[in-house]
């Protein structure tokens, strides 16, 4: 089997962003016509005959029937490339995603004209967010049809997705220079600026974009992300009700409404905000997980004495942080009601602890052919359940307003003794303050990548004197903290004996054992926020998690830094240097 075919382990934070997606159709009249022309080639006239019928059947939507005439092809022979090409189409219309691309593999191994072949390939991949499998073979469609707008296009957006800017500018560079007339390779050109953190600049593009196409919706969504980036979220939110106009699919228009939604959270609109936010749900939105738990779903009913199930949802950081809903739900089931809660599986021994009356077990997360699901394998008997929800649908009721939130925050409990050992082990390094750094996330595509900063922008945080720095930075970060020690002379202490990425619990004993935790907004950030641990928080301009307040809500102790515009990253970084020498000088 491909291992494009293969299902992708994993759970990730829902981060629907600008729209700069690989175009085509598998099924457009072009592509059809194309395949017309080849039957033509055929010498087998019941075969040209059968494959007439199954291109028509596609460009009538009847993708059964054209399956089922593919299939009758490759039953006679199975060494003819056009069949598996309109059975690849046929599926991937079906969405059978995982046998759609073998029939496109075969297809692209038998055809002699196969850049289509690929560009399809390649379309698809990108869908199934395999943007490195992609690549590939959009490159070989470029190569195949140098031309064809489609075949760059495409191209830079699966560069961009792997964090290759400058090789994607310089494909839409050539492609525009030949095709200055297409609204698709500007827009996609904005979205590539926009995601090196230059949104003023990426304008530039979209309006251009909108000047040859004033109906282009996913220019008018783009523009809406980089005037967010620039802290105008009132005009953001006017160019999305202008994309929502006019969207090319349901799917975009599902992740136009939770972009809106998401924006006015920022401006603190929570009700109108949260109500939107369910749109995290929708059907229509590849990343949007499909919940396989039977039962009663949980819409506002009395819990009082009820058993309920809620699963986490989305990424760590969100599971986290959504947890601090749960001394309110179980408030509201009382003492004759029960609780049970699906986790990552890393937080179990921190939840068990933190919540010794709720039963906590793992959920599972996966992917398979584009989609993502989640279920919790350890439950066997469902009908105990009088209710299930996702933990975000009590946002509404229990957050609907800043005064909602505690204005203290202890909801999780790290284990005292390790706690304790690493208040010993970091006394070992010295008397002066011990701050824990965190620079990124480890799931950084092109739209998360752009919310971090430089690593080389940390320097006048790092130049602090008279601190010393505890590296809690998880997956691999070889290269900054080397870098930090050659460029900068600062060593950032590794302490040894801790999994920073697999030892949650541990992890959260080490964030109460520090005097400071400094970073970005991360797994271990909300971690640390959730146990009352002092943090100061690196955030985009108007992220959505500030609820239109000038602090942040979920963890009322942290300390929040903000650019002015997304990308000026610098007099934030200097905020947080100048602040931490003011700390260590008071000796608070």
């Amino acid at each position: 089997m491909s291992p494009l075919a293969q299902p992708d382990v994993g759970a990730a934070p829902l981060n629907v962003g600008q729209m700069g997606g690989a175009i085509g159709d598998a099924a457009s009249a072009e592509s059809l016509e194309r395949l017309k022309q080849a039957t033509q080639q055929i010498k087998n006239i019941e075969n040209a005959k059968l494959l007439g019928r199954a291109i028509a059947a596609v460009h009538n939507d009847e993708f059964e029937l054209a399956q089922k005439l593919a299939l009758k092809l490759l039953k006679k022979d199975q060494m003819l490339g056009l069949a598996w090409h309109i059975l690849g189409i046929s599926r991937e219309k079906l969405g059978d995603y995982g046998s759609s691309l073998r029939a496109y593999e075969a297809a692209l191994k038998l055809l002699v004209d196969h850049g289509s072949v690929a560009g399809d390939l390649g379309r698809l991949a990108f869908r199934m967010n395999m943007p490195e499998f992609a690549v590939g073979f959009f490159a070989h469609f470029r190569i195949a049809q140098p031309g064809n707008i489609e075949a760059s296009n495409n191209l830079a957006c699966a560069l961009r997705e792997l964090n290759r800017e400058p090789e994607a500018i310089e494909v839409l560079r050539e492609a525009i220079a030949t095709h200055p007339e297409s609204p698709a390779l500007w827009n996609t050109l904005g979205t590539v600026v926009c995601n090196t953190g230059d949104p003023s600049g990426s304008i530039v593009f979209f309006d251009e974009a909108l000047r040859l196409n004033s109906d282009y919706s996913k220019a008018w969504h783009n523009r809406a992300f980089a005037k967010s980036d620039m802290g105008d979220v009132e005009g953001a939110i006017s160019d999305i009700d202008r994309a929502l106009k006019r969207p090319d699919s349901a799917m975009d228009a599902a992740i136009m409404r939770f972009a809106r939604a998401t924006m006015c959270l920022s401006l603190g609109r929570l009700e109108e905000g949260w109500k939107a936010y369910e749109g995290r749900l929708s059907p229509d939105l590849s990343e949007a997980p499909r919940f396989h738990i039977p039962g009663t779903l949980w819409v506002d009913q009395d819990l009082k004495g009820k058993s309920l199930f809620i699963c986490a949802e989305q990424g760590l950081g969100d599971e986290v942080m959504f947890a601090g809903m749960l001394p309110d739900i179980l408030d509201r089931l009382g003492p004759d009601g029960s609780l049970t809660l699906a986790v990552e599986k890393r937080l179990i021994p921190l939840f068990k602890r933190s919540f010794p009356n709720v039963e906590v077990t793992t959920h599972r997360t996966f992917q398979y052919e584009g989609r993502v699901y989640r279920t919790a394998p350890a439950i066997e008997d469902w009908e105990r359940f009088d209710y299930w929800a996702p933990l975000g649908a009590f946002l509404p009721a229990l957050r609907g307003s800043l005064d909602a939130f505690p204005k203290t925050t202890t909801y999780l409990k790290a284990d005292p003794d390790r706690v304790a050992h690493w208040k010993s082990e970091l006394d070992k390094l010295g008397p002066a303050p011990k701050v824990g750094l965190l620079w990124k996330s480890l799931k950084l595509s092109a739209e998360r990548a752009r919310q971090f900063s430089p690593f080389e922008a940390w320097r006048p945080v790092l130049e602090t004197p008279g601190v010393t720095f505890v590296n809690l930075q998880y997956g691999d970060c070889d290269e900054e903290i080397a870098y930090a020690k050659e460029a900068f002379g600062i060593d950032i202490c590794q302490l040894p004996g801790i999994d920073l990425k697999q030892d949650l619990d541990d992890v959260t004993a080490l964030c109460g054992a520090v005097d400071l935790i400094v970073g970005f907004a991360n797994a271990t950030t909300n971690l640390a926020g959730a146990i009352g641990a002092p943090i100061w928080l690196l955030t985009a301009p108007e992220v959505w998690t500030k609820l239109g307040s000038d602090y942040y809500p979920w963890y009322p102790q942290a300390r929040v830094f903000s650019p002015r515009i997304m990308g000026e990253w610098d007099p934030a970084l200097a905020r947080i240097a100048d602040a931490l020498r003011e700390k260590v000088a008071s000796g608070k």
